[in-house]
């Protein structure tokens, strides 16, 4: 089921309108300090170059939460749109635009049903956002409606190996494997507040298929490892040591033909 209407939507506006505030206070000093960096590990774009030279550019955030990404790459001359399925996540997004002075405009709707033209954006892009918490099936199509030909799409998301090593319940990977790699799809979570959400996530094979029946091609597959004295306001020292060992999370590089 897809759409605004769909339960994994519901579940997740309701989570993130929920803990949208504690999100932002306990993580604001990771996401302040260099807006432009990847993942939980914050590895700088400019050392990883997803984007490229988005100066000039229609540049689509997709799933923007307080819009730190959008009000950056507008700072840097791109024509940046910030798009969240929660309100409160762009209350807040308002609040970092105001303060910064630069022109972002934010948009609330269901990325799966995107509100925006056809062949609008030269980049849409996301760090975990819309690709994690709404059904690729659904978003990767509407991605390819809006992009331009030749138009650049990227996001990072948990890697399949994170996922297979997470015991269930549990918040960090161990060293053995716990879950299926087959029937990947939709993954629920419940807190222990009770507070509900739901990821998405794909085999390798099943996003290679999804992107080219969408006219993408794979530029890229980064597989991040953070730096030895990484830190983190997500991760602990023992979920470093592992994602230094195998991949914690990767960026997908597409390109639209």
């Amino acid at each position: 089921m897809n759409g605004s209407g769909a339960d994994h939507t519901r579940i997740n506006r309701a989570s993130w309108d929920k803990t949208a505030d504690s999100y932002q206070r306990e993580h604001q000093p990771q996401l302040s300090r260099d807006p432009m960096k990847w993942g939980v590990w914050g590895i700088p774009e400019s050392d990883l170059d997803v984007l490229g030279d988005v100066r000039d550019k229609d540049v689509l955030e997709f799933g923007c939460g307080a819009a730190q990404w959008s009000i950056e790459l507008a700072r840097i001359g791109a024509r940046a749109v910030g798009i969240d399925l929660s309100r409160r996540q762009l209350t807040h997004a308002q609040r970092f635009v105001r303060s910064s002075g630069i022109v972002v405009p934010l948009v609330l709707a269901d990325c799966e049903q995107l509100p925006l033209e056809d062949s609008s954006f030269d980049v849409v892009f996301c760090d975990y956002g819309a690709m994690t918490f709404a059904d690729p099936y659904a978003t990767v199509p509407e991605v390819s409606r809006v992009l331009r030909s030749g138009g650049r799409f990227a996001f990072s998301t948990t890697s399949q190996l994170f996922n297979l090593c997470l015991a269930e319940g549990a918040d960090h990977p161990e060293e053995r494997l716990f879950g299926d790699y087959f029937g990947m799809h939709e993954i629920r979570y419940v807190e222990a507040d009770g507070t509900e959400s739901v990821e998405f996530q794909l085999t390798y094979g099943e996003w290679i298929r999804l992107f080219r029946a969408n006219s993408f091609t794979v530029e890229g597959l980064i597989e991040t490892r953070p730096a030895a004295e990484a830190q983190s306001t997500y991760r602990t020292k023992e979920d470093l040591a592992w994602a230094r060992r195998w991949p914690m999370e990767c960026i997908w590089k597409l390109r639209l033909e």
